[in-house]
């Protein structure tokens, strides 16, 4: 079978699974925190034959981790970050994960907690309680949390995945690491903004845009599957002739 079958296959395979990150990028483009899908390809060459062939691999995905925009609400339970940081979540499994959605509720008992029921942690790890009757509570840059005349009552956790870290996508915006995260202890570089909640990293007319050129090229790579196809059934009709 001819070499351009095989690549244009290759081809094929890379492009879904580049058009499947897109479109889940597209569904998430208002989930708050929301770090976009991005593929990384790598070209494979045989030189089993005479000459050298360059095939796609069929990509490896990982997780972005580009800054979105912080958008302002004036909500004292929103909460996003400056910087590279990240906030940690438990959920009821005590499974913990990572997450730049900052958006906050209290419960009966004062625990903080996501929006999705994940309790939010403090430097040390352990879950956060307010008072639920002392009004809303003020948020420092380092995360300090205090409440009238109650004074500190905790502080929010702020925590640095190492750049190598391989990120595993849990519930909705939140990730879990392959390598442990540490916690932030200067806040100069890295920070909290209470009152704002930081939107997906995902640009919505760059996404729509790959998303045409992704079908143009597998379109392309269809048609020269044909024309490989059509004259493979040409050699084949030509040799049974001579025959």
């Amino acid at each position: 079978m001819q070499s351009a079958l095989y690549v244009a296959l290759s081809a094929q395979v890379a492009l879904s699974n580049r058009l499947d990150t897109v479109a889940r990028n597209v569904a998430n483009m208002n989930t708050a925190g929301y770090r976009a899908d991005e593929v990384k390809f790598a070209e494979l060459v045989s030189e089993a034959g005479q000459n050298k062939v360059s095939f796609s691999t069929g990509g490896e995905k990982y997780i972005s981790r580009q800054i979105g925009s912080l958008n302002k609400t004036d909500n004292p339970l929103d909460m996003a970050i400056e910087g590279e940081g990240w906030f940690a979540i438990r959920d009821a499994n005590g499974t913990v994960s990572y997450t730049r959605d900052g958006r906050l509720k209290i419960t009966q008992d004062g625990t903080l907690q996501t929006l999705t029921g994940q309790a939010i942690l403090g430097t040390g790890g352990q879950p956060i309680a307010v008072d639920p009757e002392a009004g809303p509570p003020l948020i420092t840059q380092s995360g300090e949390i205090s409440q009238g005349d109650i004074g500190i009552v905790g502080q929010v956790g702020l925590f640095l995945i190492p750049e190598d870290a391989k990120l595993t996508r849990k519930d909705n915006s939140a990730v879990i690491p392959d390598i442990p995260a540490t916690p932030v202890l200067f806040f100069d570089q890295h920070g909290i903004r209470q009152g704002f909640v930081e939107g997906a990293n995902i640009n919505p007319v760059r996404e729509m845009t790959k998303m045409i050129m992704i079908s143009r090229a597998f379109e392309g790579a269809t048609k020269m599957i044909d024309m490989s196809n059509e004259s493979q059934q040409k050699a084949i009709r030509e040799l049974g002739a001579s025959s």
